[in-house]
């Protein structure tokens, strides 16, 4: 299996495990075994994010790459007469993209039902303003596909306030290459560092200063990278999706390197270093600044770390929609980081 193989498998293992912010054990119970499945010795953090230490020489000037496996997702926010349910939003999940979304609900204690989220009196044949209706958590709810009619029947189901709504992902890879799924922020660059994590054992190398991983868990929440920082780093770079859009320059098919994003510019000396290790590497990239981001590398900051910052990762289309990235950008972040650390 080649490394870019053995990502994207890991991808789509990682998109198979609901892990909306707030309910991720299921997914670093994955990490922890497959990490050390690779041979490293990975830890839980108290917050429930995963810390790994890849070895190297320079402790003093260590270097913390940072990913995150915590989605967007719902909560259950109301139980109402007709038996459906009223959500609220884990993250930045937006009432435009998951109208008529396969989901499941995972109740704390009486296990996962089926449901589809949905305009409330969904029906075009019935309702007459379907078309000038404004999609909110408000008008939306989620049909349970079990024979609920009331709230009572809901309620005997198990089915409780606070309890996690998950839309489906939906993930595939076309043979062209192109990945579809929601979640690729930030699954997809999780497994690109699995599979740089792999490349250093299966080739026994030891980089020049010493790497960490950190997979958090509270980033879409804006405070996933906020601890956990080992001593002796001076640099976190922050591999998360890379932006595609209107007035911005990647596409799916390469790395973007982010200057600036909604929180500021990330240092300059970094930047210049990964421009500089893409074109060393003959790498396809592309430099952007993002109108609308915030990083887990932005979070350290905030929090006090007095580190050097900056922000990779695949260029993604649709971000908290339905997203689409490639195996190029994939390939292309993966010799980034080889260029830039080893």
């Amino acid at each position: 299996m080649t490394t870019q193989e053995y990502i994207l498998a890991q991808a789509k293992s990682l998109l198979s495990i609901d892990s909306p912010t707030g309910y991720t054990t299921n997914v670093t119970d994955y990490l922890l075994k497959e990490f050390t499945a690779l041979g490293f010795a990975p830890t839980r953090t108290v917050k429930g994010g995963v810390l790994v230490d890849l070895g190297g020489e320079d402790s003093d000037n260590g270097i913390l790459l940072e990913a995150h496996v915590d989605t967007l997702g719902a909560m259950v926010k109301e139980i109402k007469g007709n038996g459906n349910l009223r959500i609220a939003p884990l993250g930045g999940l937006n009432p435009n993209n998951v109208e008529t979304e396969n989901c499941r609900i995972i109740t704390r204690f009486n296990g996962t039902y089926e449901g589809t989220i949905q305009l409330d009196n969904a029906s075009i044949h019935v309702n007459t303003k379907y078309n000038d209706t404004q999609r909110s958590f408000d008008t939306l709810e989620v049909v349970i596909d079990e024979a609920v009619n009331s709230a009572s029947d809901t309620k005997a189901l198990g089915i409780s306030i606070g309890d996690i709504v998950c839309p489906d992902p939906r993930t595939t890879i076309t043979k062209t290459g192109y990945i579809k799924s929601r979640f690729l922020d930030d699954k997809l660059s999780t497994a690109i560092l699995m599979g740089f994590a792999k490349h250093i054992k299966e080739n026994d190398l030891t980089p020049d200063r010493h790497i960490y991983l950190h997979i958090t868990v509270f980033e879409e929440v804006g405070h996933g990278g906020s601890a956990s920082v080992p001593a002796g780093v001076t640099e976190i770079i922050s591999v998360d999706m890379g932006c595609v859009g209107t007035g911005l320059d990647c596409t799916e098919h390469q790395v973007s390197i982010c200057a600036k994003d909604s929180r500021g510019p990330y240092h300059y000396d970094v930047v210049t270093a990964l421009i500089e290790a893409a074109k060393r590497a003959k790498v396809d990239y592309a430099v952007d600044l993002y109108p609308a981001y915030g990083s887990d590398a932005d979070a350290a900051l905030t929090s006090g770390y007095d580190i050097r910052h900056g922000l990779i990762g695949p260029g993604v289309y649709a971000s908290h929609g339905y997203e689409r990235s490639h195996a190029d950008g994939v390939q292309n972040t993966f010799e980034l980081l080889k260029s830039y650390l080893l």
